[in-house]
């Protein structure tokens, strides 16, 4: 009997263990979903900063190629300004000589050759997007003329441009020059 009562209570004993060992195991998977539910959260909020991130960059890359695009654009789009400036005068100067009258038949044929030089470089000029203000019996307008002189004309209105003293050119929509006016009273 006594090995009995020693077995019952062996067997308490074990049960009362496997109780306790239960018991920590269930505790132990507890902290150890707590601990995993923690990291979970951790990791969340480190996807979100991330995604922040990402996206701010993303916004600031996107932000930069359309500013450089645009300046690209630009660029392009007036790279001929300074050329134009230059080539102006040029062209002045080969109209002056134009206007002066050919008496001879080689001065004739010289200007010939000249005036096909000029249409020629016109043409250019305008491909390029360098076109001439048209200024005369115009009204003035200070964003494209630029008043030299003033002049009363009879059978004239007031503020319309009756001479121009040199041409004015635009480079596409900007200018390149104004033309220089004399303008009515």
């Amino acid at each position: 009997m006594m090995s009995d009562k020693k077995t019952k209570k062996d067997e308490a004993v074990e049960e009362i263990c496997a109780e306790a060992v239960e018991d920590e195991k269930k505790e132990t998977e507890v902290s150890e979903v707590e601990q995993l539910k923690k990291k979970i959260e951790e990791l969340e909020h480190e996807l979100e900063v991330s995604k922040n991130a990402y996206f701010k960059a993303y916004a600031d890359t996107e932000n930069t190629k359309r500013r450089l695009q645009n300046e690209f654009e630009k660029s392009n789009k007036y790279k001929l300004q300074g050329f134009g400036n230059d080539i102006l005068g040029v062209l002045d100067n080969l109209e002056r000589a134009l206007a002066v009258p050919a008496e001879s038949e080689e001065v004739k044929n010289y200007a010939k050759g000249f005036e096909m030089i000029h249409t020629q470089l016109v043409d250019i000029l305008k491909k390029e997007g360098i076109e001439e203000i048209d200024a005369l019996d115009k009204d003035f307008d200070p964003n494209f003329h630029h008043a030299i002189m003033q002049e009363a004309v009879e059978g004239v209105e007031s503020g319309k441009v009756i001479q121009v003293l040199q041409k004015g050119y635009m480079l596409k929509d900007r200018i390149l020059r104004p033309a220089l006016v004399k303008v009515s009273e």
